[in-house]
C-alpha cells in the first residue's frame, strides 16, 4: 500500500499518462476521399440498359430477348421473340417479381404496379407501368418489335423496372380489368444487367 503523501501524485500521474494517450489518439472521423467510391455506391447510378432473356414456361416453346435503353425520361424497349404460333397475337407485361422459379411464370406475380393504377393498353397513361399491349407474330411465328414509354425507368425514382420479371402471354390483352384477360403464362425472363 502507499503511503498517504503519494497517493495525490499517483493520481496526478494517472491523469497525465490518460490526457497524454487522448491528445495523441486519431480522430475517429474522416474526411471525405477522393478515392472511387465502393459497388454498392456505384450500383445507385443511373443505368441506361437492361435485358431480359426470354425461356418457354413449361409446354411452350417462346423464347427471346426483351432490351431496355433509356434516355433522359423515355425508356425504348425492343423485343424479339422466336416460337409464337405464326400470325397470333399476345400480351407482354412487366411483373412486380424477378422471380422465375415456377415452371408456370406465376412466381413473377402481378403485373408491375407501384402506382395502383387501373389496368389499361399503353395509348392509356393511367395503366399499370407494367402494361405493354400487344405483340403480334409474323408468318414464321417471330417477333421484332420496338415501343417507347415514358411511365417507367430501369433504376430511377420513377417505377423502376430493374430485377422485376417479363412476361409474354398466350392470349391478347383486350384493356379490360384487372390484367387484360391475357391468359396463361408461355414465357419469363427477369430483367437485369447485360454484360458489358
Amino acid at each position: 500500500m502507499l503511503p498517504k503523501k503519494f497517493i495525490p501524485l499517483f493520481c496526478a500521474a494517472i491523469a497525465l499518462v490518460f490526457f497524454a494517450s487522448c491528445s495523441t489518439s486519431t480522430p475517429t472521423s474522416t474526411a471525405p476521399s477522393s478515392a472511387p467510391q465502393d459497388e454498392t455506391v456505384a450500383a445507385a447510378e443511373p443505368l441506361t440498359v437492361a435485358l431480359a432473356i426470354l425461356a418457354p414456361t413449361e409446354g411452350n416453346q417462346v423464347s427471346g430477348s426483351v432490351k431496355f435503353r433509356q434516355i433522359e425520361d423515355k425508356v425504348t424497349i425492343a423485343v424479339n421473340l422466336k416460337g409464337l404460333q405464326p400470325d397470333s397475337v399476345h400480351a407482354w407485361h412487366i411483373h412486380e417479381f424477378g422471380d422465375a422459379s415456377s415452371l408456370d411464370g406465376k412466381a413473377m406475380g402481378g403485373h408491375y404496379n407501384p402506382e395502383g393504377k387501373p389496368h389499361g393498353l399503353p395509348n392509356n397513361p393511367e395503366r399499370h407501368a407494367g402494361d405493354l399491349g400487344n405483340l403480334k407474330a409474323d408468318s414464321r411465328g417471330e417477333v421484332i418489335r420496338e415501343i417507347n414509354v415514358n411511365n417507367i425507368t430501369i433504376n430511377g425514382p420513377k417505377n423502376p423496372i430493374l430485377g422485376r420479371g417479363m412476361i409474354i402471354h398466350a392470349e391478347t390483352d383486350d384493356g379490360g380489368q384487372p390484367t387484360g384477360n391475357a391468359g396463361s403464362r408461355i414465357a419469363q425472363g427477369v430483367i437485369g444487367l447485360p454484360k458489358a
